[in-house]
């Protein structure tokens, strides 16, 4: 059976394509293989490949973690400004309910 291909947004497969360009020319610029730096982030050079032509199918975790080792910001913040976000973050995340429901259309039955 054949693999169809989930249909994105242009947008979201620009943000691919650009991410993956800048991973790319991060690796080259600090004169990487490919295969070097896909086994750093623990994938498989294909799956490099495909990271660095913008398939938006990649997992996001094999991405970022790519870009990390490739050394692309992935925030425009340092570390410690990243951390406070985080914990501000995840105080509000707690604070917001689990999930969230329709509310359920009551049926009219006065006949």
């Amino acid at each position: 059976m054949p693999k169809t291909s989930r249909p994105y947004s242009r947008y979201a497969k620009d943000a691919a394509v650009l991410l993956g360009q800048l991973i790319r020319k991060a690796r080259i610029d600090r004169r990487m293989t490919a295969e070097e730096l896909a086994g750093r982030a623990g994938v498989s050079r294909g799956l490099l490949r495909r990271i660095e032509n913008g398939d938006p199918g990649c997992t996001l975790g094999a991405v970022f973690e790519a870009a990390a080792i490739a050394g692309v910001p992935l925030f425009d913040a340092d570390e410690r400004v990243l951390s406070a976000a985080l914990a501000s973050n995840s105080t509000l995340m707690t604070l917001l309910p689990k999930s969230v429901r329709t509310p359920r259309e009551r049926s009219d039955d006065n006949f």
